[in-house]
């Protein structure tokens, strides 16, 4: 537990590398469409529960495990963002299942610790290339659908993005009380 706020107090973070490609505006909303790099992730999946609460309780479960809950008794530090797959209903809403992942820190990419919680699983992920949009604030479930929804009219027809899940992401640590960045990422198809 100490580790896990020593992390989050006190450590630089390492943000997850990308390139931007283009930038754009439309209805009012900037988006960019960058590349990103692949590597290794933790990740958990938490399903039953409105997304607030189950985003909640996998970045606690994925900061612990930076924090030292792991086989190696390392704190590694923060990455960013905290990353959120969410999985959008028919209607807009999301579904009460989502996947919460972290980057690993550079220096432990090649030999990851192993997660002491068995629910956090490692995973090696390809680049991709994304839309993103930004914004601030505390961020809700309201706020992922609602900036998902204007980056998807921003967009329009010409893109062509998966449409059965995007990124819900924070950069920021709750301590923070100002200047948040909180992002929505579709994936490039």
């Amino acid at each position: 537990m100490l580790g896990m706020i020593k992390n989050s107090l006190l450590s630089t973070v390492e943000t997850w590398p990308y390139q931007v490609l283009s930038k754009g505006e439309k209805e009012q909303l900037g988006y960019e469409e960058r590349a990103c790099e692949g590597g290794r992730f933790a990740a958990v999946e938490v399903a039953g529960r409105p997304f607030d609460e189950a985003s909640k309780e996998g970045v606690l479960k994925l900061l612990k495990y930076v924090g030292g809950t792991n086989d190696k008794g390392v704190g590694m530090g923060m990455t960013a963002p905290v990353s959120i797959t969410a999985f959008p209903a028919e209607d807009g809403s999301l579904q009460q299942k989502v996947k919460v992942s972290l980057r690993i820190p550079s220096q432990f990419q090649a030999n990851p610790p192993c997660p002491s919680d068995e629910s956090i699983k490692i995973e090696e992920r390809q680049g991709m290339t994304i839309y993103s949009t930004q914004f601030g604030g505390y961020a809700k479930e309201t706020d992922y659908v609602n900036y998902a929804a204007k980056l998807k009219a921003a967009l329009g027809s010409e893109a062509a993005y998966r449409k059965d899940f995007y990124f819900c992401n924070g950069y920021d640590p709750p301590m923070k009380p100002y200047g948040r960045r909180n992002e929505v990422w579709f994936v490039k198809e």
